[in-house]
């Protein structure tokens, strides 16, 4: 974690400043490593030279106070020891004391700071010669020159030097050239701070060249002049983009030229697509009218023709049976009074039949009663043959609309509901029908609160294929909305000029 927190300020530099932390990062580790050096040397030479001079000063003067401590003379001693501590202010302190440990002679420097925490202490010795004058047997002893026996020397301790240093003005000293170091590893410093600087420029302007290149290609501008102005890999990334953009140019030209010719095609693709389906579409509404038409034609053959003889068949049989009624009882005449009968029955049958189909071919209510009637005249024929429930509700005045867009307006409610009893499972439905005056549009919807489906998940059936064929053949818009267990809605709207303007 500590080294991701490191790293993650070092990703949002500029190049600059990570070229400048580059070249400054190992310069300032020499810096710091430099004056730390420099410190610690300067102390340790304070320090040893400190402990050489004391040593040299505690020997010195034991060996040339030895006469003074002996002969008990301290005065002359003392002027000596004053004499050195006010000249040199290196010394902090010198004492003299006897054998027993006992001070003899303590002299204080008055301009010393500071002392260090130890003395340095050298012996004064007393040197005592002894010389035998007799022999081994009592005689008086002649030294000759064939004598080699030296003098018996002793030696005895009668004192001691303390001398106790003060570092203070060795140490102003090496702090005065120690600054004079810091002062010239500082310009050093600077030094290098600005050529890093100037390096991290001279990276910084092709770069940032670069970098505006780049943008101004991204903004669209392909066709840019950037000259190479520096060597290495930075000159050959200006030339690359430079290429670059002329090959860009030379591309989005093609590109542009391509497009445009594609665009071309497929405008006119799409408008011969928009030909063929008006084409389309105005045959399906011919198809359509055309049907109507013939079924119109047979309903009124059937009305007209089968229902007539059907008519006279059954009157027909109806005059058997009375004539059979007149004449002499028999099994003959019984067997033609149920013939005839029966002969009645079945062209009522099938002039009811007949009937049926002739409304299914062409609704005579539609003529009669107009859209509203029909319709009406439909949901009470659905309400009274399933267990579905069916509202109407009907704003306007339909005796207007012309018999093309009444006829189609029927056929799509028709549709609707036979797939409301087929597929949805409903208990209730509701048809709305609505003449809006001020848009001169028909409004139709359909409603169920049946099972519902996924429009998504499920493809379209021929009959709402076929609902919305005919829509679009007039002109008008289509919308279904349904979602599972939660009903089916069709929306539709027709205009009122639809018909009019495909005929």
């Amino acid at each position: 974690m500590s080294l991701r927190r490191l790293v993650q300020p070092w990703r949002s530099w500029s190049i600059g400043l990570r070229m400048a932390f580059i070249t400054m990062l190992p310069v300032a580790f020499l810096f710091t490593s430099f004056l730390w050096y420099s410190w610690y040397a300067h102390r340790a030479q304070v320090a040893e030279e400190l402990a050489e001079r004391g040593r040299i000063l505690a020997r010195a003067l034991a060996e040339t106070s030895e006469y003074n401590v002996i002969s008990g003379n301290l005065t002359d001693l003392r002027l000596t020891i004053n004499g050195l501590v006010q000249s040199d202010k290196s010394i902090y302190r010198i004492d003299v004391v006897d054998a027993t440990g006992k001070r003899a002679v303590r002299v204080t420097s008055e301009s010393a700071l500071d002392s260090e925490p130890h003395y340095y202490e050298a012996a004064i010795r007393k040197q005592v010669v002894w010389i035998n004058l007799f022999t081994d047997n009592g005689i008086p002893h002649v030294s000759a020159s064939s004598d080699t026996r030296p003098p018996t020397l002793t030696t005895e301790v009668v004192g001691a030097v303390r001398v106790t240093m003060s570092p203070a003005n060795m140490l102003a000293k090496q702090t005065r050239r120690f600054q004079v170091e810091v002062a010239m590893a500082a310009l050093a410093l600077a030094a290098s701070g600005v050529l890093a600087w100037v390096l991290a420029r001279s990276l910084i302007l092709p770069l940032r060249d670069a970098i505006g290149a780049l943008r101004e290609i991204r903004g669209g501008n392909y066709r840019i002049e950037l000259p190479v102005t520096t060597g290495g890999e930075i000159g050959e990334l200006q030339g690359s983009i430079g290429e670059m953009s002329v090959a860009l140019d030379q591309s989005k030209q093609d590109l542009e030229n391509k497009v445009a010719a594609r665009t071309q095609d497929l405008l006119e693709s799409r408008n011969e697509a928009l030909r063929a389906d008006a084409d389309k579409r105005k045959l399906i509404q011919k198809v359509n009218n055309i049907i109507e038409d013939e079924r119109k034609s047979i309903a009124i053959e059937i009305h007209d023709e089968l229902n007539a003889s059907l008519i006279a068949v059954r009157l027909e049989a109806q005059s058997i049976a009375m004539l059979s009624a007149r004449a002499p009882a028999g099994p003959e005449v019984e067997d033609i009074r149920n013939k005839a009968q029966a002969i009645t029955k079945l062209a009522l049958d099938l002039y009811a039949n007949g009937r049926r189909l002739v409304r299914r071919l062409r609704p005579e209510v539609l003529d009669m009663l107009g859209l509203h009637g029909a319709v009406e005249e439909m949901l009470r024929h659905y309400d009274s043959g399933s267990g579905c429930r069916f509202a109407f509700h009907s704003e306007g005045d339909f005796s207007r609309l012309g018999n093309e867009l009444a006829i189609s307006a029927y056929r799509i409610v028709q549709e609707a509901l036979s797939n409301v009893m087929k597929h949805a499972g409903a208990s209730f439905a509701q048809v709305s029908l609505v003449l809006d005056d001020d848009e001169n549009v028909l409004r139709i919807a359909v409603e169920d609160d049946g099972q519902g489906f996924e429009p998504a998940l499920r493809s379209e059936g021929i009959g709402i294929i076929g609902m919305r064929e005919r829509v679009y053949a007039l002109r008008g818009a289509i919308a279904l909305r349904s979602a599972p267990q939660r009903g089916t809605t069709v929306a539709i709207t027709l205009p009122l000029s639809a018909a009019s303007a495909v005929s």
